[in-house]
């Protein structure tokens, strides 16, 4: 029996959950965050006025079934001239949204030529912005200007506020066995989603068991001295309580070499807490997690793993 799962996400988080999960089930909605407003997403949005295309590309190719050479091409990067920057998948779904005159059948079309496991979906078509309040009474509009102010974040919204989610989003949430949030940018891919007030409410009302993937580390700008209780503790102050059900924290020590990079960029291993998030009426799961890569990220396989044994 094939289990439904719906991810909640964006940036490079969710892909990457999306390549394990399709080992174990193809029944996947990833409901994917349309707040990017930076890079070939951002110019396209405020050129073509679509919605901005990369993390949607980056999930659509995570659940592909196709050829290497096709997911090359969907990620390949024009180096110089007028395309300078521009994902050749990006301007592909910016053709087909041209061509069919609608984003979510651009996306739907395009999953037909990848041959995807399951369905990617925007968590909203309305034209977001991301909006955070910082502690000192800033307030900075934009997703890809949030992190880089360096202040801490007080609270983030989104303009319009009453988005609507779609309704395949809403009703994959009815149905599933298991909702996951996270991996992925606190307030800039996983908040936004659940900044949509009926998608969060229909989350909360679900059935399913709803796991939350605490980050490995915590984030520049965003997550500094975050703890994995203070990862928890936001969603639940921006989003309602009911939202969580199970936290997995890993903790696997991050080679030095690796740890050494990443300290110099100001990012550091998101201390688990545990017992604080135990307190709150969450179960939490401690993996040994990480995949051995130029990158400190979750292993897909391993944290797919855990999860389909959360499910089970």
């Amino acid at each position: 029996m094939s289990h439904k799962i719906v991810a909640i996400g964006g940036g490079t988080g969710l892909p990457n959950l999306l390549r394990g999960l399709k080992k174990y089930t193809r029944d996947i909605t990833a409901i994917v965050t349309v707040a990017d407003d930076g890079g070939s997403s951002g110019i396209l949005r405020d050129e073509l006025k679509i919605l901005p295309p990369g993390d949607i590309r980056n999930c659509l190719l995570a659940l592909a079934n196709t050829e290497p050479l096709m997911e090359k091409l969907f990620q390949y990067r024009f180096k110089t001239g007028s395309l300078k920057g521009h994902s050749f998948g990006n301007l592909f779904l910016a053709a087909m949204t041209e061509i069919l005159g609608d984003f979510e059948l651009a996306i739907k079309e395009s999953s037909k030529v990848l041959a995807v496991s399951g369905q990617v979906l925007p968590s909203t078509l309305c034209d977001v912005v991301l909006v955070a309040e910082f502690e000192d009474g800033t307030v900075i509009r934009g997703e890809s200007r949030i992190p880089r102010v360096g202040r801490k974040i007080k609270r983030i919204g989104i303009i319009p506020e009453d988005a609507k989610p779609l309704p395949e989003a809403l009703e994959a949430v009815e149905k599933a066995d298991a909702i996951i949030l996270g991996p992925g940018s606190l307030y800039t891919s996983i908040l936004p989603n659940l900044l949509i007030k009926d998608l969060a409410r229909a989350v909360r009302n679900s059935k399913a068991k709803k796991i939350f993937i605490v980050n490995v580390m915590t984030q520049p700008g965003e997550t500094d001295g975050y703890t994995a209780f203070d990862h928890v503790k936001t969603i639940l102050d921006h989003a309602g309580d009911n939202l969580i059900d199970y936290v997995v924290i890993n903790v696997e020590k991050i080679p030095d070499h690796l740890l050494q990079k990443y300290l110099a960029d100001g990012a550091h291993p998101v201390e688990c807490d545990d017992q604080k998030i135990r307190e709150l009426g969450c179960n939490v799961i401690l993996g040994e997690l990480l995949g051995y890569a130029e990158v400190v990220r979750h292993d897909p396989i391993k944290l797919a793993k855990v999860i389909m044994d959360i499910i089970k």
